[in-house]
């Protein structure tokens, strides 16, 4: 049987992974066992990640549109509530925005869901 040596095969998949290491500290970067090690742990950081980055910003906004409701004196559940039995469908990033940027606005927006309480 012919002895299989894997030059090309080999030495493409630890470039691959050395090349995803760079900027690792120490031999992080530099020998490929550890390497490898920690691009599948950063890969892995990386997925789980994308996917809290979308919590947070959306408690980020909850907390900005609650700080902005409590300023008119209703709560964030209040003024959902308020929203939506008023038939206004305004997400919450473009609400907390307007709580920030524009006050003005934001209250209208508030005086009308109060209405609808």
């Amino acid at each position: 049987m012919a002895r299989v040596k894997r030059g090309n095969v080999a030495r493409k998949r630890r470039k691959k992974i050395l090349k995803l290491a760079k900027g690792f500290r120490g031999s992080h970067s530099k020998l490929f066992r550890t390497a490898n090690q920690r691009v599948m742990k950063a890969l892995t950081n990386a997925y789980r990640d994308r996917r809290k980055k979308k919590r947070n910003f959306r408690r980020l906004w909850i907390a900005r549109i609650n700080a902005g409701a409590r300023m008119h004196g209703i709560s964030y559940s209040k003024l959902m509530g308020g929203l939506k039995k008023s038939e206004i469908q305004i997400n919450r990033k473009m609400l907390s925005q307007m709580a920030i940027l524009d006050p003005k606005g934001f209250e209208a927006v508030v005086t009308l869901a109060k209405k609808s309480l």
